[in-house]
């Protein structure tokens, strides 16, 4: 048990120096959007891509509304290019101030955001909930593995089909 606190208190820090180089990163290419309110879940899914080299161009937003704030170049997010999407959204359903499928749905029905490819990533195992998500839109459905490797190991498989080997329209 002393390894998996080690791990999240090495992730820990990671989250802070990624959240306070934050106003840099949307400037650059962001390559997976994390949008996540659990800090345990941000530390382990952050921690897996890095295992995979991934985890470079991750940013992470914890809530619907600064997610949708981010895709569309609103508020704090007024000078990102909105035409420079991430290559991939990894969305939980379970949010605070607007949920996963509203803003699953925003981004879906809008054209300059239609194309992201959007992975829920929740722990949400509702049939509603996939089902719902697939008639919004959604690229891919993954229920968040209990075991801890489990875990680890789909966040790693998501990412390096996400960002290298599945091929976006340009």
């Amino acid at each position: 048990m002393d390894g998996i606190h080690e791990l999240l208190s090495d992730t820990r820090r990671e989250t802070k120096i990624l959240r306070r180089e934050a106003s840099t990163m949307t400037d650059a290419v962001v390559e997976i959007l994390l949008v996540e309110d659990n800090p345990c879940d941000v530390e382990l899914t952050l921690r897996a891509l890095k295992r995979r080299n991934l985890a470079n161009r991750v940013y992470v937003v914890e809530d619907g509304a600064e997610a949708l704030d981010f895709l569309f170049a609103r508020g704090r997010f007024a000078s990102r290019d909105v035409t420079n999407p991430p290559k991939v959204v990894l969305l939980d359903l379970k949010l605070p101030k607007v949920g996963g499928l509203d803003v699953l749905k925003a981004v879906k029905a809008d054209e300059r955001t239609r194309m992201i490819p959007i992975v829920v990533l929740t722990s949400s195992q509702e049939e509603q909930d996939l089902i719902e998500s697939y008639r919004l839109g959604v690229n891919s459905y993954i229920v968040k593995p209990v075991d801890f490797d489990k875990f680890l190991t789909s966040v790693e498989e998501l990412g390096l089909y996400w960002l290298l080997i599945n091929k976006p329209p340009v």
